[in-house]
Order: structure tokens, then sequence, then C-alpha cells
């Protein structure tokens, strides 16, 4: 590929008399007449804007000749006993005369990293929206954190009883005939078994009928072939770009380098292969309804009480065939703030609820979220 050179030239600032943008082909400020020195930034020259997809200089190319002889010279060099540059190419300071030395101090040439890819404008505002959600989130989330730690941490206090309530219920359930229906060879022939005060039965599986054959599931089977297309992406030479590296002489002056270079875009294609094509065939299997029992509801009673009522269980007559499942609640109504309404708070067996009685005065440990954790009597 066919390379394109130049040389651009920097400009620099004098700092004795703060005259701008000298070019950088004057070793000497214009105005005052001061050498450019390594000291106060007089050397960091300023070379203008580069482009940032192909880097390179929106600057004009050097043309004149005796420009172009000092870019060549080399790297610059301070005079180690008046501090003026150099070319680097002279033995002798220009300034004073003096030789140059090994403790003369120089610039150096090297090679600047080449052109970032570009970014779509886009990606600005798209990062910030990013980098706000997730600091949001995190806020969100810590915030969470500490807002737990909070609501669980505990204080005691000096409080009330100023209720007590207890609810219970017995439902009685009876081992009923009821017919279902099943896969006949997930059915075994066996005789049911009554329970006896609510217990040992076998619902069993008796009298199978009506067996027809019904479609149970079905499976994949293989049925020829069929083209499947899929859309992929694959990168494709279109065109060329170019593309610039520098080198920065050490003397106010780059080398440019430019080239042309294969630019690649996504290319969308169609990948097309014969693959087995599959279709649903029905299973079926012999389904057959049957006798058999299962626990139904036929009866239902509550009771409730509070305020040192005793609790007690309502009355139902269980048959032999038959079974109670019973369910209780206890329930203590604290308050241990003055003007805000009371708490409830759950016991689990009848021997906790009747150790306590409404006005009795308790110490109680409670949560920031209001969760009774201890109880105990005063």
């Amino acid at each position: 590929m066919t390379k394109r050179i130049r040389i651009i030239e920097g400009t620099w600032n004098c700092s004795s008399c703060d005259t701008k943008g000298i070019a950088a082909r004057h070793k000497r400020c214009p105005t005052c007449n001061n050498p450019r020195e390594l000291t106060d930034a007089e050397s960091e020259f300023d070379f203008g804007e580069t482009d940032a997809a192909t880097g390179k200089s929106r600057r004009e190319g050097v043309t004149d000749e005796k420009a172009l002889d000092m870019a060549r010279a080399g790297a610059d060099w301070f005079c180690a006993y008046c501090g003026a540059s150099n070319r680097g190419d002279h033995p002798r300071c220009k300034q004073c005369k003096a030789e140059r030395s090994q403790d003369a101090q120089a610039l150096r040439e090297r090679e600047l990293p080449g052109p970032a890819r570009p970014v779509p404008a886009k990606k600005g505002p798209v990062s910030k929206v990013v980098w706000v959600l997730l600091g949001g989130l995190f806020l969100c989330c810590f915030g969470s954190i500490v807002y737990g730690v909070w609501m669980t941490r505990t204080q005691d206090y000096a409080g009330e009883i100023v209720g007590t309530e207890w609810k219970r219920a017995v439902t009685q359930e009876r081992f009923s005939p009821v017919t279902k229906e099943g896969w006949r060879d997930e059915l075994r022939l066996q005789p049911a078994r009554m329970p006896v005060n609510g217990t040992g039965e076998i619902a069993g599986v008796q009298n199978l009928r009506g067996c027809v054959q019904s479609r149970r599931g079905s499976r994949q089977v293989a049925d020829g072939t069929h083209r499947v297309c899929r859309t992929k992406t694959r990168k494709k030479a279109c065109g060329t770009e170019e593309k610039c590296r520098t080198r920065d002489k050490g003397n106010g002056f780059r080398e440019e380098v430019c080239e042309d270079i294969t630019r690649y875009c996504d290319e969308s294609y169609e990948d097309c292969n014969e693959e087995t094509r599959y279709r649903d065939e029905p299973i079926y299997a012999t389904r057959c309804s049957y006798d058999t029992y299962q626990w139904k509801d036929v009866a239902r009673q509550e009771t409730a009480g509070k305020d040192g009522e005793a609790p007690r269980w309502p009355d139902l007559a269980p048959r032999p065939e038959d079974r109670l499942q019973r369910e209780e609640h206890y329930t203590l109504r604290i308050t241990w703030k003055k003007g805000e309404p009371p708490v409830s708070h759950e016991l689990q067996t009848e021997q906790e609820f009747l150790a306590w009685k409404k006005g009795q005065p308790v110490s109680v440990t409670v949560t920031n979220g209001g969760e009774v954790k201890q109880l105990r009597a005063r």
C-alpha cells in the first residue's frame, strides 16, 4: 500500500514575554529574542487537532525546505551552560558557543499511539445513563440493607396485656366412596380397608370398568428432511480507509505516515442446511374408571373466646370411619407506647396462652419494625 508522509510543525509559548503559538522552527522568541529552553514548558509543543478516526493531523504539512531540514536534524538538545535549545546535528551551542557536553539534556524521538476507534455519538450519554442507573441500584440496595438492619434491631419496653383471644376449629372428615379414572397399567386391584378411629385406612382399587383407548401423550418421530436457513453475520472487505501513525521527532516536528488499509463491514447472509424434520405421533393407552375411597369434609364447627374465657373444643360426634382435624390459634394484644394501637402476638400452645391474663404488666422486647421478640412477666 502506498504510504504518504508529511511533516507537521508544532508551536510553543514563550514564558518570558507570554507570546503564544511560536512556530517550532524558531529557537528564539521573535518578540523578546529569548532562547527556547527546557524549563517552563517551552519545549512542550502544540500540534493542533487530530482526526479521531484516522489519526491524521488537521494541520497542513510543512513544505518549506529549511523547516524540513530542521525536522531531519534529530532531537533538540539543551546547552548545559546557558540552557538554550539547539538542533540535534549542531555540535556547539548557537547561543553561547559551548560544546555539547555529556550532561546536556535532550528531547527524544518516540512513536505515538495510533488512532483510537471512533466512538459513536450515543455512547457518551448512554454511558452516563448506565452509571446513573448503577449508582441508583447501589444506593437502593445499600439503603435496603441499612433499613433491614435497623428494622431488626430490638429495644425493651414496659408494656401491658390489654386483651387475649383464642379460636378453635374442628373439621370432621369421612372416608367416602368415590369414582376415579386412571391408566390401566398403573392400577392394581386391591380391596379397600375402612379406618378405625380415623386411622389404618386403605383407599383400594375395585370394579374396573368403562376402559377406553385415550391419548396419553406424544413422541417425536423423524419424518424426512427440510431446508432450514438461519441469518448470520460475517466480516467482509468493503473498501479502504485511511489510517495514520505519528512519530514525535523531539524537535517540534512530527512525522506523519498515512496509508490506506482494508475496511471491513458486517454482512448478513443465510446459512442453510438440510435437517431432519420431526412430527408429533400420539401415544395411546387404556384408561379406566374404578371405585375407591377418599377423605371428604362432612362438618366443621368453630369456637372462640377472649379475656379470660377458657379455650374449649367444638363438640362433634364422629363415626368409626371418620377423623377429626383440629386447628387452634392463640393471640395476646399488647401495648407499650401510650397513644399507639396494641400489637398482636401469636402463641403456639394452650399452655403458653394460659400463662397470661388481661391487664398483666409485662416486659416486652420489640424490633423497630414492631415485631414482639420476647415477652416476660413483671
